[in-house]
C-alpha cells in the first residue's frame, strides 16, 4: 500500500492467485493510522469475497505498508492492522520490499521506488535489511516525481531571473497551469493561485523528448539521484562484488532510458554485477510470498506461479483453488 493506492492478494499454498482487492492510499504520513486502516479493510475485503474466503482461513499474512520506516512505528501499524482481525502470523515492512520479493527472482537484492516520491531499501541473502530514510529532499533523497516536478521548476526559474539557460519547461509549465506567460506562472505560483505536482513529471520528459536540453538534464538529475540511493545500501549490504537485481519500482521508469541509463551508470560505478529490472507485477505479490514464510511455508518456486495466476485473475480469468490460504 503506497501514496495513491492500496492492494490486497489472497492465494492459495500452490501459488493459485483466488482474490484481488484495490482501494485508495494507506500511507498513514498522508492519510493518518485510521485512514490506514480503512484502506486496508477495502482491499482486504474485496479479495476475500472475489476469493470466496473469510478472515479465519487466513493461514498468514504480509503487508507492505508505505510509510513504514522506522522500528518506533511498528506499534502503531500493528494496531491499525488489528481491525481485520486476522489471527494468523503476520509480518510487516516498508512497501519497498514486498516490492524487492515480487521482482527479485532469488528473494534478495535492492529495490528502489521511484513514483510519486522515493525510496530505496534492500535485503542480503541472509535477509539483513539496508535502507534510506524515505524522506524525501530534506535528507538528500528526493528525486520521485514531486522531486523532479520541482527540479524542473527551478529551472524554469533560473531561466526567468537569468541565472540559467533558456528551457521549453517554461512554455510547458505556463500552458499546463493556464497562465498568462512567464512573469504570471511564477507569481501564480508563490501566492499559490497555480498548482505543480508530481502528475506534471510526464510533462517533463515530454519536453525532454523533444531536445530540450534542460528537461534532458533534470531527468539525468533524478537518475542520478536514484542510484545514488541504491548505492547507499548496497555499501550497507556489502554488495559491491556480487551479481544481484536491482528491481525498479514505480511509474516514473515508464520515462525509460533517459532515467534508467544515468542510474544505470551511478550503480555500476560501485557494483558493477547489478542487474537493473524493472518490476512488470503487482508488488503486493511480494506480500503474499511474506505471509506464506509467517504460515511456515517454503516460498521458492511459487513467485512465478503468483505472478502468472495474479495476471490471470485480474485478466478475468476464473482462479483455480488449492487448499489452506496465504
Amino acid at each position: 500500500m503506497g501514496a495513491t493506492k492500496t492492494h490486497a492478494l489472497v492465494a492459495d499454498e500452490a501459488g493459485h492467485a483466488l482474490g484481488f482487492g484495490e482501494s485508495g492510499p494507506g500511507n498513514h504520513e498522508l492519510v493518518g493510522y485510521e485512514g490506514l486502516t480503512c484502506a486496508l479493510q477495502n482491499a482486504v475485503s474485496a479479495a476475500l469475497e472475489m476469493a470466496g474466503k473469510v478472515t479465519s482461513q487466513i493461514a498468514g499474512a504480509g503487508f507492505g505498508i508505505a510509510g513504514y520506516d522506522w522500528p518506533s512505528e511498528r506499534e502503531a501499524t500493528l494496531e491499525a492492522i488489528r481491525p481485520l482481525g486476522i489471527e494468523a502470523p503476520i509480518e510487516i515492512v516498508n512497501d519497498t520490499l514486498v516490492g524487492l520479493l515480487a521482482g527479485a527472482s532469488e528473494g534478495w537484492g535492492v529495490a528502489v521506488v521511484a513514483g510519486t516520491g522515493c525510496n530505496c531499501w534492500g535485503l542480503d541473502r541472509s535477509r539483513r535489511a539496508g535502507q534510506v530514510t524515505g524522506h524525501s529532499t530534506w535528507m538528500g533523497e528526493g528525486a520521485g516525481a514531486s522531486e523532479l516536478v520541482w527540479y524542473a521548476m527551478s529551472a524554469v526559474s533560473r531561466a526567468w531571473s537569468r541565472r540559467g539557460p533558456l528551457t521549453r519547461l517554461s512554455r510547458a509549465f505556463v500552458e499546463r497551469c493556464g497562465a498568462r506567460d512567464t512573469d504570471d506562472l511564477l507569481e501564480g505560483l508563490c501566492l499559490g493561485r497555480y498548482e505543480l505536482e508530481a502528475d506534471a513529471a510526464p510533462l517533463v520528459f515530454q519536453v525532454a523528448r523533444e531536445g530540450d536540453e534542460v528537461a534532458k538534464e533534470a531527468i539525468a538529475w533524478a537518475g542520478r539521484e536514484l542510484g545514488g540511493l541504491a548505492v547507499g545500501v548496497i555499501r550497507q549490504l556489502e554488495l559491491e562484488a556480487l551479481d544481484f537485481e536491482v528491481v525498479l519500482v514505480g511509474s516514473l521508469y515508464d520515462g525509460g532510458p533517459m532515467l534508467i541509463e544515468p542510474m544505470r551508470e551511478v550503480i555500476h560505478q560501485a557494483a558493477p554485477g547489478a542487474r537493473l529490472v524493472r518490476l512488470t507485477t503487482p508488488p503486493v505479490i511480494g506480500g503474499v510470498l511474506l505471509g506464506m514464510e509467517q504460515a511456515g511455508q517454503r516460498t521458492p518456486g511459487l513467485r512465478e506461479k503468483l505472478i502468472e495466476s495474479t495476471a490471470a485473475l485480474r485478466s478475468g480469468c476464473p482462479p483455480t483453488s488449492g487448499g489452506q490460504r496465504s
